[in-house]
């Protein structure tokens, strides 16, 4: 064959090619859009069904996935590739990559369970996997904890599921106890009108229910420990304690109720809201 007969035969399968590359390309980003815009979709209507924002964002983040492989199947169909071979060693490519991602298969696992049992959901304070924060989102392989001090911390499933879960927000209340002492002279009656009166003027002290405080225990012959329970909701438990303690040292004090040295000591109780 000559060089015009070669170079005509090239051209041809430029532009058989080249069809074939704007095809698929074309394939793709129509089909990237189409998947962007059917996840938005099906976003909105579990959003507008009241379905629970942690299984909204999993569910998504799962249709995306598996419809970016029908987009990018369908792309590789239009450059010529056999899809049916292709997905034959897809297959078999997948099983030698799940081998030697068995720990994401594994946080896969664990983002399915906690799918399905539900141990937290977005909004909740929780502790697990060695970290305490605000649960921002459960994805297919992580789930995103803002904590306290506001860092992002993003955690594999599955050491948050191998580990213990405490859910602060779960049962609606947390139970704050700290301790006090006064002289064994003070009038404890008096002592528990004036806390009680301050846990009362604080908003974020629950009525229901209602808090506790009572003798704890005598301290040798000069003390009296006093014991103080409030209730409130788990988004105030970080600052509450500091705030009524504060308080009641400086209306004991106005009152002229001692306060002799003593370490406060305090505990979560984990309860059903009534």
């Amino acid at each position: 064959m000559d060089v015009q007969g070669l170079m005509v035969r090239a051209k041809e399968l430029i532009a058989v090619f080249g069809l074939k590359l704007v095809a698929a390309v074309a394939v793709f980003v129509i089909g990237r859009w189409a998947a962007n815009a059917i996840t938005h979709i099906i976003k909105k209507i579990m959003k507008k069904a009241n379905v629970d924002e942690t299984l909204t964002s999993f569910i998504s983040s799962l249709s995306y996935i598996a419809l970016m492989t029908v987009v990018v199947i369908a792309a590789l169909g239009q450059l010529g590739v056999q899809t049916t071979s292709f997905i034959a060693i897809l297959g078999a490519a997948g099983l030698a990559v799940g081998l030697a991602l068995q720990n994401s298969l594994s946080n896969f696992a664990s983002g399915v369970m906690m799918m399905f049992f539900r141990p937290i959901k977005v909004g909740d304070v929780v502790e697990g996997g060695g970290v305490t924060g605000a649960v921002k989102e459960v994805q297919i392989f992580t789930t995103v904890l803002i904590t306290p001090d506001n860092k992002t911390i993003i955690v594999p499933n599955s050491k948050i599921t191998a580990d213990k879960i405490i859910n602060y927000s779960s049962l609606g209340s947390l139970r704050q106890e700290f301790t006090f002492t006064i002289n064994y002279s003070d009038d404890i009656d008096k002592t528990r009108k004036i806390v009680a009166e301050i846990l009362d003027r604080n908003p974020k002290v629950l009525k229901s229910p209602a808090p506790d405080i009572g003798v704890a225990d005598i301290v040798g012959n000069a003390n009296i420990k006093m014991l103080v329970r409030p209730w409130v909701k788990p988004e105030h438990y970080p600052c509450i304690n500091g705030e009524l303690i504060e308080e009641i040292k400086k209306s004991l004090d106005a009152n002229k109720i001692n306060l002799p040295a003593d370490s406060a000591a305090t505990k979560v109780i984990l309860v059903k809201e009534e």
